[in-house]
């Protein structure tokens, strides 16, 4: 096991005490213990702890909801019009992109689709932090990092069409292919990160070489054994990973407040790593606590975990129905918290941002999301014998026997049809 030192001061900046995600123990949802998830859901009081605990001093917050700039002295960051403007530019673009692939899934272009809507300052804000040479790891819900990785949105579809597996490529965008599996990419994440510890490329300070791997997952999948099985791994290899956990408040209709009774930063406190708690809706608080946490880990200092606090605005997927498990409130209230009309208040009251800047995006973004659904649409249909390639990087004779067959059951069915 390796002995985890410190390089150089990596001190979780101080915060209050941390607030538990209900005002009281048993404020878990409507339903009991035992309920189904069809019965979970959350009561006016989960509704009302989850608000405040979105203003609470307990996260880390530079742009309030009305708009307002304030510095953090333990997360800097230079604030920009620029910056302002880019990062909007950026959340315009993906939330439009990610209705579009809603609207293409509901017109039976797409298998399922996963939207992130709510969620765009979280990825934008993380995905923005990296450095060239940082490794991400998404789940399959994380487009808004793709972008930020030099993923163009029509490299997506094919995986949500059911053609391929993504067409990108994952060692010049340094972004790894989407993984379905709840949790499983943590575990990669760490490895990769593990990695990166044992070929040197941490602790030099040379902005050249030092790198780190940042693992995007959701609340639901902390629950999951994968991702604190590479908590200690992480923790006893001293890896250079962030987990960075969007916390949307629902594993599909399941509460966070059923799946734990603290803030899920302080799971780090188990394994002996820094945890901090973010507001994700705020994409410049997410931008320098994720800064922070990745240069914690290029210095050599180990494993940060990351809580940003957010909200799944939407379904958990097409195939989703939320209307069954939580109230229409609960959505209204959270909506006035929106990651991008923040910045919108913010640029416009501070005048770095014009009615004709703001014009200009909308536009860029009614055209990419054309580009999107264009492209959708002319996708081909893969012959019969596509799901057997790409499935091993060497032929397989078994596979090879397995499409053989395959193709000459469908043949049978061309051969009935013409006699």
């Amino acid at each position: 096991m390796v002995t985890r030192t410190r390089t150089q001061t990596s001190k979780v900046p101080e915060q209050p005490a941390q607030p538990a995600q209900s005002e009281q123990p048993d404020q878990r949802g409507s339903a009991g213990a035992g309920a189904t998830p069809e019965q979970a859901t959350s009561s006016a009081a989960d509704v009302v702890a989850g608000l405040k605990a979105t203003s609470q001093d307990s996260l880390i917050q530079l742009l309030s909801p009305e708009g307002e700039l304030t510095e953090h002295a333990d997360f800097p960051l230079e604030v920009t019009g620029e910056l302002l403007r880019d990062l909007y530019r950026d959340m315009v673009l993906v939330r439009r992109f990610d209705r579009e692939g809603n609207a293409l899934q509901r017109q039976g272009q797409l298998s399922i689709w996963v939207p992130l809507l709510g969620q765009e300052a979280a990825q934008i804000g993380s995905g923005r932090a990296m450095r060239p040479l940082d490794m991400a790891f998404p789940s399959y819900r994380e487009h808004g990092v793709a972008w930020c990785r030099g993923v163009d949105p029509t490299e997506i579809l094919g995986m949500f069409r059911g053609i391929d597996h993504g067409t990108w490529d994952p060692v010049a965008t340094r972004f790894h292919p989407y993984t379905i599996v709840i949790g499983n990419q943590v575990l990669n994440a760490t490895g990769y990160a593990m990695g990166q510890r044992l070929d040197g490329r941490v602790g030099s300070r040379d902005p050249e070489r030092d790198e780190a791997t940042i693992a995007f997952f959701g609340d639901g999948a902390t629950s999951q054994g994968d991702v604190h099985e590479a908590m200690v791994f992480a923790a006893a290899f001293d890896s250079p990973v962030v987990f960075f956990c969007q916390n949307n408040q629902w594993a599909i209709s399941v509460p966070v407040s059923r799946q734990s009774r603290v803030p899920l930063a302080r799971r780090a406190d188990g394994v002996g790593i820094p945890g901090v708690r973010v507001d994700g809706n705020d994409v410049l608080a997410c931008l320098a606590v994720t800064r922070w946490a990745l240069a914690e880990c290029r210095s050599g200092n180990g494993p940060v975990f990351v809580e940003a606090f957010t909200y799944r605005m939407d379904a958990h997927t097409t195939s989703d129905d939320p209307t069954r498990y939580r109230m229409a409130d609960e959505a209204q209230a959270w909506a006035l918290l929106d990651p991008i009309e923040r910045v919108r208040v913010h640029l416009v009251r501070t005048g770095q941002a014009d009615a004709a800047f703001f014009a200009a995006v909308a536009t860029e973004a009614d055209e990419l999301a054309a580009r999107f659904r264009a492209t959708c649409v002319a996708l081909p249909v893969p012959p019969p014998e596509r799901m057997f390639s790409h499935v091993y990087a060497e032929p397989s004779p078994q596979l090879d026997a397995e499409r053989d067959g395959y193709l000459k059951y469908l043949a049978g069915f061309a051969d009935e049809a013409a006699s």
